[in-house]
């Protein structure tokens, strides 16, 4: 328990110190944009490709990922039916609500919450490869046809990893793993060293990015906020401990990783599919900020029940 509140503890220090050098303008107005694309294009996938190389298989395809994946189609199903049949919203907004209520934040939050609290990033890596390798292309291909974008061709789907530094990243380590070949010291250690720059330049970026947000202000798509929100943060979390206690029977280590990882709160992702189509900017940004504010308290109170 003391390591896990050492661990938020730290989170939100480094945080706390990226608010105040917004609030400053330390870095200039664009900072958290251009330590965001640092963190996705550069860092993260050095970091990536270092934890991968030296994880084996049986370490991506757990327990525990089941667990997360299923927690996460229900809520996102709870969300879409709510939204379509009881509040009558078009495909597009019902969309970027259900990715609010589910696409959790694994790329940047989730690899700092898989260092500092959970203590081992690669536990945090299956889930960032689910979501990047089947959610989010079905995620986008259903905004395609809502928006009147056109169906999009069995190329530009399979592609779509192949734009993403992560995927690329990840795809090298996983080859480096099954191969069996051990890189020399001499590679591997300036990945190693960028990629240690990705936690707490994530969280930097995270802290910039909270001057001015006000995500509580009233509006038409404040149900529709609560609704995903609340999803987001306990209801996802509950499904992943049942469904990994009662129905899948998995060790406490691995109940613990899949609730803490499916209490992580909505990427940021989520707010560019947003922008991409136009849809339902505001919703998706105000669920980011509410559930990155709320998720600390779930999982501080998760790891004194689960640990």
């Amino acid at each position: 328990m003391g390591a896990v509140l050492s661990g938020f503890t730290t989170i939100w220090l480094i945080s706390a110190l990226g608010y105040v050098l917004a609030r400053a303008r330390v870095l200039g107005d664009d900072a958290p944009r251009v330590l965001g694309r640092l963190v996705f294009s550069v860092a993260t996938p050095a970091l990536l490709f270092v934890t991968l190389s030296r994880t084996s298989l049986d370490r991506i395809l757990t327990g525990s990922l089941v667990a997360f994946v299923a927690s996460t189609v229900l809520v996102a199903v709870v969300y879409a039916l709510v939204a379509k049949l009881l509040w009558k919203r078009d495909t597009a907004r019902a969309t970027i609500g259900a990715l609010g209520a589910s696409y959790v934040n694994a790329g940047n939050l989730g690899l700092a919450i898989a260092a500092y609290v959970l203590g081992d990033v690669s536990l945090v890596v299956p889930v960032l490869l689910f979501q990047v390798l089947l959610y989010a292309p079905v995620a986008l291909t259903v905004l395609d046809l809502a928006s009147g974008q056109g169906r999009p061709s069995p190329k530009q789907l399979a592609l779509l990893p192949a734009r993403n530094p992560l995927m690329i990243a990840s795809a090298a380590g996983i080859a480096v793993a099954v191969s069996g070949w051990t890189p020399p010291a001499l590679l591997l250690e300036p990945f190693a060293l960028v990629g240690a720059a990705a936690v707490p330049a994530a969280l930097l970026a995270f802290g910039m990015s909270l001057p001015g947000a006000r995500p509580l202000r009233a509006g038409p798509e404040s149900p529709d906020r609560y609704l995903a929100v609340t999803l987001k943060i306990v209801v996802q979390p509950l499904l992943a401990y049942t469904i990994g206690k009662f129905v899948l029977g998995l060790t406490e280590e691995q109940i613990f990783a899949a609730v803490i990882t499916s209490a992580l709160p909505t990427a940021q992702n989520v707010f560019v599919f947003a922008l991409r189509y136009r849809q339902s900017e505001t919703l998706a940004r105000d669920v980011i900020v509410l559930s990155t504010l709320a998720s600390a308290l779930v999982m501080i109170i998760a790891a004194v029940f689960l640990t």
